[in-house]
């Protein structure tokens, strides 16, 4: 697991840290917080410490914080050290070597990069002072993100915000490699509805977006994976680098997900439709036909296709739509696949940016937070980095 050392300097943007720590603890990193007495005066020990699960470290000379760990193993554990926010005044100390907290100490025995995340006032940035500081700082190898330019806490314009915390959960995965952790695996996703037709117009289907099965392949692809994404209808813009084949009906989907095996991992997230019409009309059926019910039959279950394949992949994920009895729904779906993530779509999440899901298999059953779809995408891609890195 790696292991990022968040340093949280004195500055109103400190606030923004908590949800840094939220997303990269989503992507199953580790993180150890430093807070400086500054930092501590916009946010407590507690929330970092709720958010991170670790220890929060705040004293350079705390006996119970020097026994359990030490400054240095603090420095030396950490494969990146982040200061987000990075004050003036903590930037200047960095400079020129000072050590008179357990943060700064931490920057003088790290061996590993260092990150900072400038937050300040305008005038604060563009003093030649903070100028010099931060040339010093870069031509030593530290890397700069930020600051953005806006509406700052004193009501000024100008260059001074922290970049915002996805923007640099983002820039750490990167210099983390986690892009390429699953280099060389394949993998195929389903996504979307499909639709079966009643006649040349009308067609039974559902309301699913696509959404998260777009997200899984985005990440996917992010972290280094080779994708095939086999989609129904959706409106959703086709994900970067990924291989996309689009499909109509069940029958189609089946097909296309065969015709791609074999794959490392296969995540069904589909919205598949159950059941099809026993005839379909080449024309318009009319209304004055009368028709008074329509003759169904079911559709082939993909899951459970792939379940039974020669070349089955080494991880097969289902998910479960349900309205009612979602944990024991999802776990009958366990005698086809590995794991399966359930969501209860009673009150209405297709379609919406966020959901809320649990993660089924058969020794666990984990109730996820509410959050967006790219979270749950993100968290899932941890687990499964978890079996075939």
């Amino acid at each position: 697991m790696y292991c990022v050392t968040l340093i949280i300097s004195g500055s109103i943007a400190a606030y923004k840290s908590l949800e840094l720590i939220r997303l990269l603890r989503n992507e199953r990193i580790k993180v150890r917080v430093i807070l400086t007495a500054g930092g501590a005066q916009f946010i407590t020990p507690l929330s970092c410490a709720a958010l991170s699960e670790e220890p929060v470290y705040t004293d350079l000379f705390s006996l119970t914080e020097e026994s359990e760990m030490g400054h240095i193993r603090l420095a030396r554990e950490a494969h990146l050290v982040a200061v987000a926010p990075a004050s003036a005044d903590f930037i200047a100390k960095a400079a020129h070597g000072l050590a008179d907290d357990l943060a700064s100490t931490i920057l003088l025995a790290a061996k590993a990069p260092l990150l900072m995340a400038p937050a300040m006032n305008v005038e604060m940035w563009n003093h030649s002072a903070t100028q010099a500081n931060v040339k010093i700082l870069k031509d030593r190898g530290v890397e700069f993100i930020g600051p953005d330019e806006g509406v700052l806490a004193c009501g000024e314009m100008g260059l001074g915000k922290m970049i915002e915390p996805l923007d640099l959960c983002t820039f750490i995965l990167e210099k983390l490699s986690l892009k390429q952790s699953l280099k060389n695996i394949r993998a195929l996703v389903t996504a979307g509805p499909t639709q079966e037709p009643i006649d040349s117009v009308r067609y039974l289907s559902n309301a699913s977006s696509g959404k998260q099965g777009y997200a899984i392949a985005q990440a996917l692809v992010e972290r280094g994976a080779k994708v095939i994404l086999i989609s129904g209808p959706t409106s959703v813009p086709f994900p970067k680098g990924v291989s996309t084949i689009s499909v109509k009906t069940a029958e189609e989907m089946r097909e296309a997900t065969e015709a791609h095996l074999p794959v490392d991992v296969a995540i069904c997230t589909a919205a598949v439709a159950d059941w099809r019409p026993e005839n379909s009309a080449l024309q318009k059926i009319k209304k004055k036909m009368n028709i008074s019910s329509l003759s169904l039959k079911p559709n082939p279950d993909i899951l459970a296709n792939l379940a039974a394949h020669k070349m089955r992949p080494r991880l097969l994920i289902g998910f479960a739509a349900e309205t009612d009895n979602l944990i024991e729904n999802a776990r009958d779906k366990l005698f086809k696949c590995d794991w399966v993530v359930a969501n209860d779509v009673s009150q209405g999440i297709f379609g919406c940016d966020d959901t809320q899901v649990s993660f089924v298999t058969r020794e666990k059953v984990e109730t996820w937070p509410s959050c967006s779809k790219k979270e749950v995408a993100s968290k899932l891609i941890g687990y499964i980095e978890g079996v075939l890195k």
